[in-house]
């Protein structure tokens, strides 16, 4: 695939170089010269000089044959505008754009052109570290996908499901529990799994509301899989 990337900062000349080593082609794109020198010498080849969202600099970059475009300059504006270049004027299928102010990014979101805001998401990652049990900090999910229809959501086991599986708090909560916290380890989640007090989940859901895990009355423990209940 042929991809082209506006912004030759530290992210995107780590893209060009990744996507290089991938096996793809790239071209890109920044208004400073000296922003070139990140790249190595194999992928400086393919730097084009100029305005990301002009159509003739764009073309320049090969967006005519490209199948991905991102935008990861230090600029919102410059970041969007020429994101819808791309996709609307180039018809390039997978765009995405960097985006500073998380409320532009919502807006875009809606409008059909993915984003990542950086500066938002790092912040409350490490807020929901450092206040933990904080309900302000905790109203917001931790991902959602560019449209908004699934978001993740970091919630501790609730009361009562200690001993129980996966797969029945999946089915109780509408939501698929992707991995687990336990004891400083990251476990990815199986529905046959057994819930140990503690675990603290990544529960994906529909919607941009955090999930909301059901309490569950404890019950009789549950025989071991291998006890055949003969004395």
């Amino acid at each position: 695939m042929h991809i082209v990337i506006m912004g030759c900062g530290r992210v995107g000349s780590t893209l060009a170089h990744t996507l290089v080593d991938l096996g793809h082609t790239v071209a890109v794109i920044d208004q400073d010269p000296e922003a070139f020198r990140r790249l190595r010498g194999s992928v400086s080849k393919y730097a084009v000089r100029g305005v990301g969202h002009d159509r003739e600099v764009l073309q320049s970059a090969g967006i005519d044959r490209a199948g991905a475009f991102a935008a990861v300059s230090n600029g919102d504006n410059s970041n969007i505008i020429a994101a819808r270049v791309a996709r609307e004027a180039f018809g390039v299928e997978n765009v995405v754009a960097r985006i500073y102010d998380p409320r532009r990014a919502e807006v875009y979101q809606r409008l059909g052109i993915p984003t990542v805001a950086t500066v938002r998401w790092t912040a409350d990652a490490f807020l929901r570290r450092m206040v933990p049990g904080d309900d302000q900090l905790a109203a917001g999910p931790e991902w959602q996908d560019a449209s908004g229809t699934l978001a993740m959501n970091e919630v501790p086991l609730p009361p009562g499901w200690s001993g129980g599986r996966v797969g029945e708090l999946e089915e109780a909560a509408s939501a698929r529990v992707v991995y687990l916290a336990r004891r400083g380890r990251i476990v990815l989640a199986a529905t046959g799994d057994r819930l140990e007090e503690g675990d603290v989940l990544h529960v994906v859901g529909y919607g941009r509301d955090p999930v909301a895990l059901p309490e569950r009355q404890a019950g009789p423990p549950e025989a071991p899989d291998d006890e055949t209940g003969r004395g």
